[in-house]
């Protein structure tokens, strides 16, 4: 499988490619020391109208890893990783107790970089049976992010549901959450996250939503958008997949007219031209992608016929 990695071509140390922009085909073109420029696109909560900005990040097998045998994640470059991201004027960091030492890490850098006030925290509810274990994971979640509350609280693959969503609103009434929601990552379970939005409209979803994973716009989308629950997408690269697919093709002439320069940002803000879509969470531990991936966040978005040729240029 070709990944984000083989992809785009030269790995250098972090503090040498940290801030590297991109011609059109994802390599190098030079070094500054600037974030995207240009105006962050946000998006409102729909259940307070709180606005947020779209390009979040993911933490599965970046920040922390949970393969045995898998090496440790590179603090260097996940320093630098998180430097760009709040630079840049991003907030969502999506995290779970599942990541390995994902929480324990971003802990330790949010508060050396003093951000925890500027940050909308995310972390979940995850591979707990009853109330009694939900709450002490939750507990330890905040010890290791260095937190009394977090942002958002969301009930992780929809596992023991009613018992897990039902401590995420009694922490949200105890004020140790803000809002509250449900996630998942397969396209598989989209119906039953659909008819759990009926049943217990959370604050937000989340769901895998690609170029070439669409299942979500059946359902999920239209409910989201009658019910006003934000959605987080998530497995916006097909984890690398996408790129192989587009290994040694062209930018399509109209990148030019969203304001991109590879294909990561094409594929982001495919995603994030989705009215529905309120945030995505890109995972990354390369700086160099992540200053890419970032400037998905800033220009133009893509028209219904721009987002039909990059699917058709996918395929």
């Amino acid at each position: 499988m070709i990944t984000r990695r083989d992809f785009i071509a030269g790995a250098a140390s972090a503090a040498a490619v940290a801030l590297m922009p991109f011609d059109s085909h994802g390599q190098s073109a030079g070094s500054t020391g600037r974030p995207p420029s240009g105006t962050l696109i946000k998006r409102a909560i729909p259940s307070t109208g709180e606005r947020i900005p779209v390009m979040g990040i993911g933490s599965s097998g970046t920040f922390g890893v949970f393969e045995a045998g898998a090496p440790p994640p590179d603090r260097v470059a996940l320093r630098e990783v998180f430097r760009l991201f709040v630079d840049a004027g991003c907030t969502v960091v999506d995290t779970a107790p599942l990541y390995g030492d994902g929480e324990i890490i971003l802990g330790d850098l949010i508060a050396d970089f003093g951000v925890r006030d500027k940050l909308f925290l995310a972390t979940k509810l995850t591979r707990v049976t009853g109330r009694d274990e939900g709450l002490a994971q939750f507990q330890a979640s905040l010890r290791r992010l260095k937190t009394d509350k977090v942002e958002l609280l969301q009930v992780h693959d929809m596992r023991d549901l009613d018992t897990q969503f039902a401590l995420t609103r009694e922490l949200k009434q105890r004020g140790l959450v803000k809002y509250v929601g449900l996630t998942h990552s397969n396209s598989e379970a989209q119906d039953r996250m659909a008819d759990a939005m009926q049943k217990l409209k959370p604050d937000f979803v989340q769901i895998n939503y690609s170029p070439v994973s669409r299942g979500a716009e059946r359902r999920i989308f239209p409910l989201a958008k009658d019910l006003g629950i934000a959605v987080i997408a998530n497995r916006t690269f097909e984890d690398g997949k996408l790129f192989g697919q587009v290994k040694g093709k062209p930018l399509p002439d109209w990148a030019k007219e969203v304001d991109a320069d590879s294909w990561a940002q094409l594929f982001l803000k495919f995603v994030i031209s989705e009215p529905a879509v309120t945030a995505v969470i890109p995972a990354t531990s390369k700086p160099k992608n992540q200053a890419d991936n970032l400037k998905a966040g800033f220009g133009r978005l893509m028209s219904a016929e721009q987002r039909a040729a990059l699917v058709a240029a996918i395929g």
